[in-house]
Formats: C-alpha cells, structure tokens, sequence
C-alpha cells in the first residue's frame, strides 16, 4: 500500500508538499484558508481493523477499534479533505480516549498541542483522491489519521498557484 516511486512521479506537484507535510493539517489548512476551518462529522462506529492497518501499528488482527469519519472545510462550499480516524480500542483506554468525544472539533487541536507526536506515514491512492496515512503515537498511545485530499482541494490549489 506504501506509495512507489512511479506513484510519486503521478502526484500533482502542488499536493505533494500537502502529502509530505509534518505537523497539524488543520493548522495549515486554517492558515491556507485565511483562518477559516471546519470539521463536519459523518460517521462514528466501531468496527474491526483491517489486517493492514493491525499489523501497521503492532495491534493483534481484527482488534477492535473506534472509526471517526469527517469532512474538512477550509474557505469553500465544498470539503477540501475526507478525513478517518482509527482508535484501537486499548487506546481509547488511555488518554486518547477524549478523541472518542471531541464532536466537530478538530483532532489537530488536541493532538499537537504542545507536543509533536511520533508520526510514521504512507501516501496512497484511493478512490477519493490521494491520501496521506499517518499512524501517530501519543502520550503512549497509537492510532492512525488518514486524509485524503479531494479533487475540490486541488482545484482550489491550482486556482491559487495561477492567481499568485
């Protein structure tokens, strides 16, 4: 599933420096905006972990997990970002259990702040667009955050590459 070098050479040029970045996506989409930001919830479950993403973060297979999926907003009508969270459930047991109950806010705001957690990361392509997979540890603590940049992203990406 990790992203090969011919893939690498197929990412729009404006979307890999978004791919590749480190730190808060909402922070950089919030200043990319103009400080405009909003995260829109569709869905929240439990539902087992794929095979992939257990042996990824070293969690027995078809553990359980805790499944947040939204859509990012920055300036525009239409969400720039399709994002899902994956909570192990011994996760939820420790401090990041407060992301079980965070609603709209944005998982950003609590991860990084005042902290910078271990990130280990893959870019893949879905069907939704190109998508970052980023499996963090924090406060002991290991779940993944994957975002996959929607076609309205890039569009808005190249209209401002053009304008500036």
């Amino acid at each position: 599933m990790q992203s090969t070098h011919s893939q690498a050479k197929t990412i729009p040029e404006e979307l890999k420096k978004w791919l590749y970045a480190s730190g808060s996506l909402t922070q950089q989409l919030t200043d990319l905006a103009g400080g405009q930001f909003q995260v829109e919830p569709t869905k929240e479950h439990f539902q087992r972990m794929s095979f992939i993403d257990a042996k990824w973060m070293g969690m027995p297979f078809q553990h359980t997990s805790w499944v947040r999926e939204s859509y990012l907003y920055g300036s525009e009508a239409e969400p720039w970002v399709k994002a899902k969270s994956i909570f192990p459930i011994l996760s939820l047991h420790k401090r990041a259990r407060i992301f079980q109950h965070i609603g709209a806010k944005p998982i950003g705001f609590f991860l990084f702040q005042r902290t910078n957690p271990a990130c280990e990361r893959r870019v893949i392509r879905l069907d939704d667009g190109w998508t970052r997979q980023s499996c963090y540890t924090w406060h002991g603590c290991k779940f993944i955050v994957q975002e996959t940049f929607l076609e309205s992203f890039e569009q808005y990406l190249q209209k401002q590459h053009s304008a500036g």
